[in-house]
């Protein structure tokens, strides 16, 4: 069974996340690429695969993963060569999930609340994320400690994350840009040789 993956990619969408996390981990890969204008993300073979009709979405030995943060850490798992997530094993394992569910669970939902102008609830731990005030505020406590999540060890989690900063510090996120810690990490992150190839798309 071959062992490239399929990967269904628009670089206007959170596909731009795998597409990078698929450079780092030296996976074989090829492109379908889903024209957004054609609705080719709604066509019934685009559907019998990701119902939602959303990227990413990936086919792999068979298998299909979707949702982001599931493909950055199925890549990882997949492709350990890479060393881009810690053994069950290792101490830095459950650090590692903190920082996936984090990002999926928490700044994505704030920042698109603050994106939105959505009002903050009235109570805030009914919420998972709280607010985004304390998103902002325990991931500038997080990377302070740098260069990376895990102290010294880059892992698939700073693809996700640094991702979902990135694209709030393009979009005048308050709280981001213009603040050294984050300007630092997405200077490290945009460095890296495989970030850099697949900026472009």
């Amino acid at each position: 069974m071959s062992d490239e993956i399929v990967f269904y990619h628009n670089p206007r969408s959170r596909s731009q996340m795998v597409h990078w996390m698929l450079e780092e981990a030296g996976a074989p890969y090829r492109i379908m690429p889903i024209d957004f204008e054609k609705g080719e993300h709604k066509t019934p073979s685009f559907l019998a695969l990701n119902p939602m009709g959303k990227l990413p979405t990936i086919v792999h030995r068979d298998v299909v993963v979707t949702e982001t943060a599931a493909i950055i850490a199925y890549i990882a798992d997949m492709f350990p060569a890479a060393g881009l997530a810690p053994s069950p094993s290792d101490a830095l394992r459950g650090a590692y999930y903190r920082w996936l569910f984090f990002g999926a669970g928490c700044i994505e939902p704030a920042l698109l609340d603050r994106m939105m102008n959505r009002p903050e609830v009235e109570r805030k731990s009914a919420v998972g994320w709280g607010s985004y005030d304390e998103v902002v505020a325990t991931l500038e406590k997080a990377l302070a400690k740098g260069p990376w999540l895990l102290g010294d060890r880059f892992s698939a989690a700073n693809v996700y994350v640094g991702s979902e900063i990135r694209f709030a510090m393009m979009f005048g996120a308050p709280g981001l840009k213009g603040k050294k810690v984050f300007d630092d990490y997405l200077a490290r992150l945009s460095a890296r040789p495989a970030a850099q190839r697949t900026s472009g798309g």
